[in-house]
């Protein structure tokens, strides 16, 4: 027996040896879409652009386009696209190409001017939202439309300056996106100008836009909510969601309430 007990355990290791030895394939590359680089005269600088393809989509088929600052790979483009490409599969949002814009100066591009010091102070230079709306407007948006096959149908997402930064091109050229989703947004910033503003003169060019907001437990408690959604809800057509989450902090908010935003405002068609 204890021969027979010796030959089992020596076969054993034998085939354990035989299964580690086994060769293992060499290291290849993920990809999940594409990466490229565009010389910006409005920002007078090249930027990094990282473009999501959703799959089994049929060919020529032409796509709604979701915008994104902070779309660095290091930043929030992966976790965004995921929430994307999980949400086409189970048919809970539409396919979306999703177009990440990676941050070289993000405070610079994502702020308006400001009359607050302490605002002034949190960066070498801010205040130029103007100039970032204009690379996408006149160049990112033609390159975009240029290289795959779109259809009119644009969104915007971004959360904390980035969210400020969707906020305010609602208010100064709503025609630019359907659909703005802001996470966290910023709205301490300029002492709040920009969310008094709305409430005081909502803009005409937002009737039949789509707006999310979901602000955490650090937001901005200054925001008069219910004087917004009044103000915005004067505007025919317009959809205004605004949603306290104060079980998450400016940390974790993001990808729950993104996930919320796509299925109430990026739905498929009704059969």
């Amino acid at each position: 027996m204890a021969i027979l007990r010796f030959l089992m355990a020596l076969c054993a290791a034998c085939l354990v040896s035989n299964v580690s030895a086994a060769p293992a394939s060499a290291p290849a590359a993920l990809s999940i879409g594409e990466t490229w680089t565009i010389d910006s005269a409005a920002l007078g600088e090249k930027r990094r652009i990282n473009v999501y393809l959703p799959a089994g989509i049929p060919a020529g088929t032409a796509l709604p386009v979701m915008y994104m600052p902070d779309g660095g790979m290091l930043e929030d483009f992966l976790h965004v696209a995921g929430l994307l490409q999980v949400g086409a599969s189970n048919g809970t949002t539409r396919p979306f190409l999703l177009v990440g814009i990676e941050n070289t100066q993000r405070r610079r591009d994502l702020t308006g001017p400001t009359e607050n010091a302490k605002d002034r102070s949190i960066a070498p230079q801010v205040g130029g939202s103007q100039a970032y709306r204009n690379f996408i407007r006149t160049e990112l948006m033609p390159e975009i439309a240029k290289r795959y096959r779109i259809t009119a149908d644009t969104a915007i997402v971004g959360e904390s300056l980035a969210g400020l930064f969707v906020v305010e091109t609602l208010a100064l050229e709503p025609d630019l996106f359907n659909t703005y989703i802001a996470i966290d947004p910023s709205l301490w910033w300029n002492d709040g100008r920009l969310a008094k503003t709305l409430i005081a003169n909502p803009p005409p060019g937002a009737a039949k836009k789509s707006l999310f907001i979901a602000m955490s437990r650090d937001g901005a408690p200054a925001v008069n909510q219910k004087a917004l959604a009044a103000s915005l809800g004067k505007l025919p057509g317009m959809v205004f969601l605004y949603e306290d989450w104060p079980g998450e902090t400016h940390a974790t908010i993001y990808h729950p309430a993104a996930l919320r935003a796509f299925r109430e405002l990026l739905k498929p068609p009704a059969p």
